[in-house]
């Protein structure tokens, strides 16, 4: 059987140490920015603004800033509009952030996949080895094994 290799890759310790660095500089720039953490039931009261009503929104308050008079006293006209610029930005950056996840995540897919699958055409040729009494295999197998513990035999029992 051979492998479908679809990636065969390294990250250098040059690229690890930039990754690090482009990473604490990240979180030390988004730092003053990041300071709300929900539970998860404020998660579920608060009001969702997705795509199409942050146009909505921004459409609102250009109209709201053009006609003051039709603003309610109770709104500040200046903090919504903070607000929706920050929740714009903010909702730009989350998009390239989750478009790179989402290509990390599959990358690691592949490779823990392809990694996984090696150690398991490895694992049952150890296996057959110390099913044949290879010297030194048993005991190799008796460790890989253990990632599959399986059922306990069930004795047989007389009534």
């Amino acid at each position: 059987m051979s492998l479908d290799n679809k990636i065969s890759a390294k990250i250098t310790v040059e690229q690890s140490a930039a990754i690090d660095a482009i990473f604490e500089e990240f979180k030390t720039v988004l730092a003053p920015l990041l300071i709300i953490n929900l539970t998860a039931q404020e998660r579920r009261e608060t009001l969702i603004m997705g795509e199409k009503s942050l146009a909505f929104v921004i459409k609102t308050l250009t109209y709201a800033k053009q006609n003051p008079n039709l603003v309610p006293n109770y709104v500040d006209l200046e903090e919504a509009i903070n607000d929706s610029n920050l929740a714009a930005k903010i909702y730009g950056i989350f998009q390239q952030l989750s478009t790179m996840l989402r290509a990390m995540e599959d990358t690691g897919l592949v490779a823990g996949s392809e990694a996984y699958q090696a150690a398991l055409s490895i694992y049952h040729s150890i296996k057959g080895a110390s099913r044949s009494n290879i010297p030194g295999t048993q005991v190799i197998y008796d460790d890989l094994k253990k990632r599959f513990p399986g059922r306990k035999k069930q004795t047989a029992t007389s009534e």
